[in-house]
């Protein structure tokens, strides 16, 4: 069974290329930049450079390819949901083109309203685009990653997270090795077709003010969680190099899931995975907010 995934050294693309290998299997990975794989995995990977926005280079990474993990790369354009639209474009071609019988789609909570959620509209199209051919497909509904966290060091150090939803509003938070647990099994079991989705919430539904405390908790460091205005998020995003349309794409994630926004999936036993947002800032955060101090 031959199985290619895309953004091999992302969040839950490293994870899965890993489980795959321990699994006795080769992928091949798609990347711009084999460069970037982990030097110990070079040698149980098959890996090819490719720009997902161009639809031509990933149908010819993809032929003879039965399943393919796929993820929507991130972008930092002016108007990311037309580069959405663009890799949506590839992947289409790709299934269609070397007629891949199965896919495995890394989309997010809040896809379902399929309009006003910012860049997540762009997942949304994602998903519609793949349910109109003839693929068996599943689309992974992921909460909140918890490696977000990461991209906001000074906060962390400076111990006060910024935020634009409500303190008090729970919303599903996820280990990204749990989304790829749930991704391989997917790729792997044989007990499923058609067009599928399955929530991956995480061990708990959480608030930022419980989030401050389990990472209070967790670090040993004070971090409390402070709401401010959608303006002055703005302002900070704008500050931070990013581009008008795309500071209202990030914008849109939360403003368009705080107004009475319950996920469609709700939580099973099948949607819960298990590593909870303590033991991973334990294992992630601890130290490096320790050494900054």
């Amino acid at each position: 069974m031959q199985i290619a995934v895309t953004t091999p050294t992302g969040n839950v693309g490293r994870h899965v290329v890993a489980m795959l290998v321990r699994a006795g299997l080769r992928p091949r990975v798609l990347l711009r930049d084999p460069g970037r794989l982990a030097p110990e995995l070079r040698d149980y990977v098959d890996a090819v450079r490719v720009d997902q926005f161009e639809a031509d280079t990933v149908v010819a990474a993809t032929e003879g390819v039965d399943a393919l993990f796929w993820v929507d790369p991130t972008t930092g354009g002016e108007d990311p949901l037309a580069d959405y639209a663009r890799a949506t474009d590839s992947v289409v071609h790709a299934v269609t083109d070397n007629r891949i019988g199965r896919v495995v789609f890394q989309s997010s909570v809040g896809a379902e309203k399929r309009h006003g959620a910012g860049e997540i509209d762009g997942l949304a199209h994602t998903e519609t685009a793949l349910d109109k051919i003839d693929v068996d497909v599943t689309h992974l509904r992921c909460g909140y990653f918890f490696t977000n966290l990461e991209l906001q060091p000074d906060a962390l150090r400076a111990g006060t997270l910024e935020v634009i939803l409500p303190l008090d509003q729970p919303m599903a938070w996820v280990a990204p090795r749990d989304i790829a647990e749930v991704a391989v099994t997917r790729l792997l079991s044989p007990d499923w077709s058609g067009h599928r989705v399955r929530a991956v919430h995480g061990p708990a539904d959480l608030t930022w003010r419980q989030v401050g405390d389990i990472l209070t908790a967790a670090t040993g460091r004070r971090i409390g969680v402070e709401r401010i205005t959608d303006d002055a998020m703005r302002e900070r995003l704008l500050g931070a190099g990013m581009t008008d349309g795309l500071v209202e794409a990030v914008l849109g994630m939360s403003t368009g899931l705080r107004e009475d926004f319950v996920p469609e999936q709700p939580r099973t036993v099948e949607t819960t995975t298990t590593t909870t947002l303590a033991a991973w800032a334990y294992d992630h955060l601890r130290h490096r907010i320790a050494d900054a101090a």
